[in-house]
């Protein structure tokens, strides 16, 4: 059973409206009301469980009520309810809670998958390092190591999204994210493999008979193939909760390991690899973005379709004053 926790902050005089559109709504149930309990903002606290099912209508109609400008919305996940009436609210919902994307928490997710921090550049720089030596050993559990290091995947569903949307801020910043996160990653590990080749640990030979990593500078249908069904194995494990599948996801797609090879094959003047790898790190992004698009897509036309529909709350009377019991 997946059920969420809601915490609504809500103006007095819109308590009974918030109250009538939950009391009609499948899927909301332990409904409590702590009247002038909210401080800042001030208000009345209306907390109440949903089936995941139900939350995006829920959460839809609670915005039409301007609560997030007036007063606030928390959603929290419910490890356990032992609960018939919140069996009873989940049998109401439609669909599998598995398969119901509650939207407004996956745009605060990619919104801030997609960001430019320290730590994402960090965790970007380190796999393609790690990458790199992997290419140089070569060292097949070293690449796949840094694939499941990269922060990558964060800013290529934000771009889905964001197409989904029609969100051109979104686009832009996970693009910016991307693009500034290889840039420096490369660069870093570029001049790491000059210092490494000016010691003499490496040379333009380095990277000659290494059989198992000649795939990364050679995309081909194959690429593309893979990174179809990363991206929307990859985008279906974020909106389901399934973190755990996107570590397949991770060593599926070759983005870290081909921005490794590029860095080292630029320090060794090798630039017939260098466009080999560059072509394979834009084949495997560009999938994922097409697939995870689509699958975002497909999600959102079937939900709309078959999904929960909660009527609006009419203006009540009674708003005009406090909520009273």
């Amino acid at each position: 059973m997946l059920v969420l926790h809601l915490r609504v902050i809500s103006p007095a005089d819109r308590t009974t409206d918030v109250l009538g559109l939950l009391d009609g709504a499948g899927g909301v149930t332990n409904i409590v009301v702590l009247p002038g309990a909210g401080h800042r903002p001030k208000g009345d606290v209306v907390l109440f469980d949903a089936a995941r099912e139900a939350t995006n209508e829920v959460i839809e109609r609670l915005k039409e009520l301007r609560l997030p400008e007036d007063g606030s919305i928390a959603v929290e996940r419910v490890d356990l309810s032992l609960s018939e009436a919140a069996d009873t609210a989940e049998a109401e919902a439609p669909g599998a809670p598995e398969d119901a994307v509650v939207w407004e928490e996956f745009a605060r997710q990619v919104a801030g998958d997609c960001r430019i921090t320290w730590a994402f550049l960090a965790f970007l720089t380190i796999a393609t390092l790690l990458a790199a030596i992997g290419v140089l050993l070569p060292s097949i559990i070293l690449i796949v190591g840094a694939m499941v290091l990269g922060p990558e995947f964060g800013a290529v569903a934000a771009i889905s999204f964001g197409l989904l949307r029609r969100d051109r801020r979104l686009i832009t910043s996970a693009v910016r994210a991307l693009a500034s996160g290889f840039a420096v990653a490369i660069a870093v590990t570029c001049v790491c493999a000059l210092l490494f080749a000016a010691v003499g640990w490496i040379g333009p030979q380095s990277l000659n008979g290494h059989d198992e990593v000649e795939f990364i500078v050679k995309p081909d249908k194959w690429s593309l193939v893979v990174a179809l069904l990363a991206g929307g194995a990859g985008v279906l494990s974020v909106t389901a909760g399934k973190s755990s599948a996107l570590v397949g996801v991770f060593i599926s797609v070759t983005t870290v390991p081909a921005a490794g090879y590029a860095a080292v094959a630029v320090a060794l003047g090798r630039w017939s690899d260098v466009g080999g790898s560059v072509t394979q790190l834009a084949v495997n992004i560009v999938g994922m973005v097409i697939a995870g698009t689509v699958t975002l897509l497909v999600q959102h036309y079937f939900w709309s379709r078959y999904g929960l529909r909660i009527a609006r709350a009419p203006r009540s009377p009674r708003s005009a004053g406090a909520w009273r019991p």
